[in-house]
């Protein structure tokens, strides 16, 4: 595929192979993107701005319209890009392509709510003759750069709010997985987004992505990653407004009454959903002392069921992850729990870029997963005695994106809602849910700001006040 620069899609002498993660065979090449290249898509960026603040409100919600339109008719097709060039199984594809219209309709309809307000000027002595109001205005250049693992609906979380408020993007897409994000560009072409408005560099983020955030024509760096990357970008981008989620290492508590089957089963599809590459999956599960025997052998035994194969086989449950590297960087960290007194419950084997489900008990305070991201097929169960401890154990790591609890006590749901460090709290589900439309974001290591449409949109535009001075 080639990528888009002022309107033009284009081609380079070198390019990058895009491999499926299951057996490292080519799927597509894409160009080679350097930073003269980002330099040229600033360059058109700052004439898309122009041409996208004055584009009509609905004229952006029928682009957003038609965009949305355009993947549904071909949600099939972005299914099978998602599964061929990532980790997610074709079912899981599906629901992400689904998703993505979803994010592209709420960000037309949320297009006509920018709203300013009136301003009382005469609430202050001496300004009876003042009035006015603010309005939003776009920020100008976004620069958005998304991970592998939502390598759609996470580009339309970027490009959805900023195209509805006014604003130019140049889209970095992850290099593992950016065909997803060009056929989104294509479609938005085709829906009739004017040229310059967006542009898509593919390639290493090493070698063109600082040429993004330290540009001073960027006005705003929207990142999705891991927090390493997130730290690095952090101290380059300079004074510019800046998005950020980094991802999590989410608990879930489990109380003695608790439905324990529906917990089970909701437990078990938010440690491995998209092979736990996912950053509000299921890490660490925190189960009361009265069902832990019982919930430990029903999710082991759920876990053993689930089927590892290729992403676009209907039977497989679970995918390959990303590349080889990362499952063998997983392998190690069960074998540091392991090394550290943690019993293995099931799964631990890896097999080139396949990871089965692996599940640990008795893991010790010091092993790297009790207090990182895995970003795999790795949860790990341990018995607590009160919600007290429960929560001191889930408020112990440097993250705080999504929390749950499994309870029918209304008091023990509402003292994890207080007490809970995170952005999100979710009562008898999984940690795994996310609507589109909420705030989405979370405290710590975990981010800053707040994903979903309308609230990336306070983010892309800004106030702009106006006063009148009125002489009568």
């Amino acid at each position: 595929m080639k990528m888009l620069l002022a309107g033009e899609w284009i081609t380079k002498n070198e390019t990058i192979n895009i491999e499926n993660p299951y057996d490292q065979t080519v799927v597509d090449t894409v160009p080679r993107g350097t930073a003269d290249d980002m330099k040229k898509a600033i360059d058109s960026a700052e004439i898309g701005a122009v041409i996208a603040r004055k584009m009509p409100v609905h004229q952006r919600m029928d682009i957003l319209y038609k965009t949305a339109e355009i993947v549904k008719k071909s949600q099939e097709e972005f299914a099978r890009t998602i599964a061929s060039e990532g980790s997610k199984t074709i079912k899981e594809a599906r629901g992400e392509a689904s998703r993505c219209v979803n994010t592209l309709m709420v960000s037309a309809e949320e297009s006509r709510r920018i709203l300013g307000e009136t301003l009382p000027f005469d609430s202050v002595a001496g300004a009876e003759n003042k009035t006015g109001y603010y309005k939003r205005v776009p920020i100008g250049i976004i620069g958005a750069i998304t991970p592998f693992n939502d390598p759609l609906n996470l580009v339309a979380h970027k490009l959805g709010p900023a195209i509805a408020g006014g604003n130019s993007v140049v889209l970095k897409p992850a290099t593992v997985t950016p065909l997803s994000a060009l056929k989104l560009a294509e479609a938005f072409m085709e829906a009739g987004l004017p040229a310059h408005v967006l542009n898509v560099v593919t390639g290493y983020a090493s070698e063109n992505a600082d040429a993004l955030v330290t540009d001073p024509r960027v006005r705003m760096v929207s990142f999705t990653g891991g927090v390493d990357a997130g730290e690095n970008v952090m101290s380059k981008v300079g004074l510019k407004k800046i998005g950020m989620e980094l991802g999590s290492n989410s608990p879930v508590i489990v109380m003695d009454d608790a439905d324990v089957d529906w917990a089970v089963e909701s437990c078990v599809s938010g440690a491995f959903w998209a092979v736990g590459q996912n950053c509000i999956g299921v890490q660490r599960i925190l189960i009361q002392g009265n069902v832990y025997e019982e919930f430990t052998q029903k999710f082991v035994e759920k876990t053993k069921t689930l089927k590892v194969g290729r992403q676009l086989d209907e039977s497989t449950d679970v995918g390959p992850m990303i590349t080889i590297d990362e499952a063998e960087r997983v392998e190690k960290w069960v074998k540091d729990a392991t090394d550290k007194g943690a019993t293995l419950e099931c799964g631990g084997n890896r097999d080139g870029s396949r990871m089965e489900p692996t599940v640990l008990t008795n893991v010790s305070d010091d092993a790297i997963l009790t207090y990182e991201e895995i970003f795999g097929p790795v949860v790990f169960l341990k018995k607590i005695t009160t919600l007290d401890e429960a929560i001191e154990i889930a408020n112990s790591v440097n993250y705080g994106l999504h929390g749950a609890i499994f309870t029918k006590d209304i008091n023990q749901a509402h003292k994890a809602i207080d007490e809970l460090e995170v952005g999100s709290v979710i009562i008898n589900d999984s940690t795994d849910y996310r609507l589109d439309q909420m705030p989405f974001g979370g405290v710590k290591n975990s981010g800053i700001g707040r994903e979903g449409i309308k609230f990336a949109l306070q983010e892309m535009t800004e106030p702009k006040v106006v006063i009148f001075n009125i002489d009568y």
